[in-house]
């Protein structure tokens, strides 16, 4: 169902469970996403194994479903000899399968806009590093072509998400300036830091003051960072927090392989409420049926919180934690 409520307004009421990683259910469905475009080939190959992942997602619980243009850019397009005109029908259709998904539930479902890094378009892990020797104003130019045409397909937002370092944060909010649709800026992080070195505090606070940010926070990280994270974005830019950690697994770029064990817990998501997020789900390895869990915790957590919440303590935060 297309929501009745802004995003903001049902951040201002209620914690959203985000979907969870869209390449992995694409894989689990068979699709093979060896092409430098990942997920996004699909847009114009196999549309329909998009807006079934998405569908997916929708059955097990996510009420905030992220789209597959996280890769899709004008220029990946080209490389592929897709012309700009057919560029940006696709990036429109990233928005419609969406929605499409989201039409078959009677709760409120929010899609938003995937607005991937710089490094995403270069497909060589380069967003895992930030620093890609261009200017502000150079991003800023970069993103904004994509970022008109994702606005002007009418998602209720826009994830500015996987974002390396402090400086294309600053031109992806450039970018954004105008078109309409509210954003939320998410950080990869790595030992507390931006992937880039710097400091989070200092990263963060580029979203603070920006009425045009609802929501500021990490993905694609550890999910031990997950918590710290939302503390700290909450306390400096007074904004909900949005965490998707992903599994816990690390890629192997050499091997082509996940390495390591899975250490996401959805029990860890009422902690992470606690701390502030109002935004909550998974990214890379992170399927459906942990979605499932996490939001059957949450929901037990926040009516056992609100239960045991006095009646005569209206100050008391909705999901604090006792």
């Amino acid at each position: 169902m297309k929501p009745v409520r802004t995003l903001a307004e049902a951040l201002g009421e209620d914690v959203l469970v985000l979907d969870g990683g869209l390449s992995n259910q694409l894989e689990a469905q068979g699709c093979d996403l060896s092409d430098a475009l990942w997920s996004a080939r699909l847009l114009a190959d196999g549309p329909e194994q998009i807006e079934a992942a998405h569908a997916a997602y929708v059955r097990a619980g996510a009420r905030v479903l992220i789209t597959s243009g996280y890769q899709a850019t004008f220029e990946g397009f080209a490389r592929r000899g897709v012309g700009r005109d057919e560029a940006a029908r696709l990036l429109t259709r990233s928005v419609e399968l969406a929605r499409a998904a989201a039409g078959g539930v009677r709760e409120e479902v929010w899609v938003a806009a995937s607005v991937g890094p710089y490094g995403a378009m270069l497909a060589d892990g380069s967003e895992y590093r930030g620093r890609y020797g261009l200017s502000v104003r150079a991003l800023t130019e970069f993103h904004r072509p994509r970022i008109e045409v994702l606005a002007a397909a009418e998602p209720d937002v826009l994830a500015l998400e996987t974002v390396p370092d402090a400086d294309e944060a600053e031109a992806l909010l450039r970018a954004a300036e105008g078109c309409g649709v509210p954003v939320w800026l998410s950080y990869t992080v790595e030992g507390g830091r931006t992937r880039a070195g710097q400091d989070l505090a200092e990263a963060f606070a580029v979203a603070a003051g920006n009425d045009l940010v609802v929501a500021v926070g990490v993905n694609c990280c550890d999910p031990a960072e997950a918590g710290p994270a939302a503390e700290l974005a909450v306390g400096v830019t007074g904004k909900p927090a949005a965490v998707y950690p992903n599994s816990g697994e690390r890629w192997d770029a050499r091997a082509r392989g996940w390495r390591g064990d899975v250490a996401f817990d959805p029990a860890r998501a009422a902690g992470w409420a606690a701390s502030g997020a109002r935004l909550i789900g998974g990214c890379c390895r992170v399927g459906p049926s942990t979605i499932t869990t996490l939001a059957s915790t949450l929901t037990a957590t926040l009516a056992s919180t609100l239960t045991a919440t006095p009646a005569d303590d209206p100050d008391r935060p909705t999901g604090a934690s006792d």
